[in-house]
């Protein structure tokens, strides 16, 4: 494809990302920013949600996995559908309840400021390297395609990918995403589904053909049973489930959006509609992987392999949707991927912002900033965090020797498992604990989940963690917070001091 061509279709792209935003977020203020005035519609939210949970890490990363993981990538799919009615029916009354802008502002008041500190720090981490990671696989692939064929450097396009998020989001926040995601989501959903029909055509299929090559494939197993494998249908399940609870409903970055919705019978009726179309959505893509083989295997395409003589799951959709499909697909797929990736990106500078903001620097604190100088600092919280998600995807470019998809899932393992473990704490028990501690805690749990993982296959006759490490990191944190609510009954001096 003519690189040109697909970068102007770029440039036309954030052109009308920043026309969103300069109408959104006029008159905008701290308020707007963080929480969108509490007026956003639910199901505006609900779209634009679709986005943020797939990323660009779903649009090249499952499909291309197919070819190995067949259809298991669905056993954690369903398995979201339990954790996001935990979220609706668990988390979301306690947020609203609290009338929360920060969901960390809830350990403050169950713990202390240790326990608050600590949630968003790891929040923070997570983050940084989830959208380091979605947007170095996405801007990758463009560079690939595009930008090293124009002689641009890689770090060159990434800080101007960076500066144009920066440009629509700095203003208006939450007020401006709103509107933003869900356009993304819109985009996301037709290159999707061009790509799906492109392929059809080019296969002269149907429908009904389409679904019949994807039953009869290679590709279309959908449950695993062997226990001792990371697919293993049990093991999935349940970390979908609990992936969903910690990703979404623990995460700063997909629940301010929801916070924003009037009341909390509108967030329920956007977080259980959007679980349902999680789960065709993500079908879709998967579907979408066994025909992209399927149309390779038939045309005798060579794709990428690596050292080992591997397929590099990565690189397929790029290389048959913008080397073989034509030209309209190939910009259906450039644009789908742009949405995709910075409808998941974009609202992470804003939710760091805030965290940051009220976690750390006490913006909620009465009396400690007026109006004029919250807005100034977090500006510059804004543009701070810029820079580091800059730092994050140079790192990656140096680093990444996987799909992106299995380094961004075992990072949450390790990340998400101390949130996992403390709101848990928190809402199903009364107890108290020792709130200096909880750092110290939520260092240990993942530490020694890391052992537990690399010994699993000597020590437990083979045994593979997959998903539901995540679970474990969350237990472990909880068993040493209950043991530290012990400790604090036994000494008086303990009980004084928290």
């Amino acid at each position: 494809m003519n690189p040109y061509l697909i970068l102007g279709f770029i440039a036309l792209y954030f052109l009308v990302l920043l026309t969103i935003s300069y109408f959104t977020s006029r008159n905008a203020d701290n308020d707007s920013f963080f929480i969108g005035n509490r007026k956003s519609h639910w199901f505006l939210i609900a779209l634009g949600l679709i986005g943020d949970s797939l990323s660009g890490v779903t649009f090249i990363s499952v499909p291309g996995k197919v070819v190995y993981d067949q259809f298991s990538y669905l056993q954690l799919v369903f398995g979201y559908l339990v954790g996001y009615w935990v979220i609706g029916y668990v988390l979301l009354p306690v947020y609203y309840k609290l009338k929360l802008t920060s969901i960390y502002s809830y350990l403050l008041g169950r713990f202390g400021v240790f326990s608050q500190k600590t949630g968003s720090f790891f929040f923070i981490l997570s983050r940084l390297l989830g959208a380091g990671g979605r947007l170095y696989l996405a801007v990758g692939t463009i560079q690939i395609f595009v930008f090293d064929r124009l002689g641009i450097n890689f770090y060159f396009t990434v800080a101007i990918m960076i500066l144009l998020m920066v440009a629509y989001t700095y203003r208006g926040g939450i007020k401006t995403l709103v509107w933003t995601d869900s356009f993304q989501s819109i985009l996301l959903l037709g290159g999707l589904i061009f790509s799906i029909v492109a392929i059809g055509s080019q296969l002269h299929l149907g429908l009904g053909g389409m679904v019949s090559k994807v039953i009869e494939s290679d590709h279309s197993r959908v449950f695993f049973w062997d226990f001792k494998e990371k697919n293993y249908f049990w093991k999935q399940f349940i970390g979908g489930a609990f992936i969903a609870i910690a990703m979404t409903g623990l995460d700063q970055n997909m629940m301010q959006k929801n916070l924003s919705c009037p009341n909390l019978k509108d967030a329920q009726k956007n977080i259980m509609s959007f679980s349902f179309v999680m789960v065709l959505v993500n079908l879709l893509f998967i579907s979408l992987g066994a025909l992209l083989f399927v149309y390779a295997a038939e045309l005798n395409i060579q794709l990428d392999l690596n050292t080992k003589n591997k397929i590099i799951t990565d690189r397929v959709f790029p290389t048959l949707a913008l080397g073989h499909l034509g030209t309209i697909a190939g910009l259906a797929f450039i644009v789908g991927l742009t949405a995709a990736t910075f409808s998941s990106a974009d609202s992470v500078l804003t939710t760091l912002a805030t965290s940051f903001c009220i976690d750390f620097l006490g913006f909620e604190k009465e009396g400690k900033y007026n109006e004029k100088d919250k807005m100034t600092t977090r500006k510059m919280v804004h543009v701070l965090f810029a820079v580091f998600l800059f730092i994050i995807i140079g790192l990656f470019k140096l680093m990444n020797k996987q799909a992106i998809i299995d380094t961004i899932l075992m990072v949450a393992g390790y990340t998400y498992g101390p949130l996992l473990g403390l709101f848990a704490f928190g809402i199903f028990t009364k107890i108290k604990t020792i709130d200096w501690m909880v750092p110290v805690v939520c260092i240990i749990s993942p530490i020694l989940c890391y052992i537990i993982d690399f010994n699993s296959q000597a020590w437990f006759g083979g045994y593979k963690f997959g998903f539901e490490l995540l679970l474990l990191n969350g237990c472990i944190t909880f068993l040493f917070l209950f043991v530290l609510s012990w400790m604090r009954k036994k000494d008086p001096l303990q009980r004084k001091l928290t």
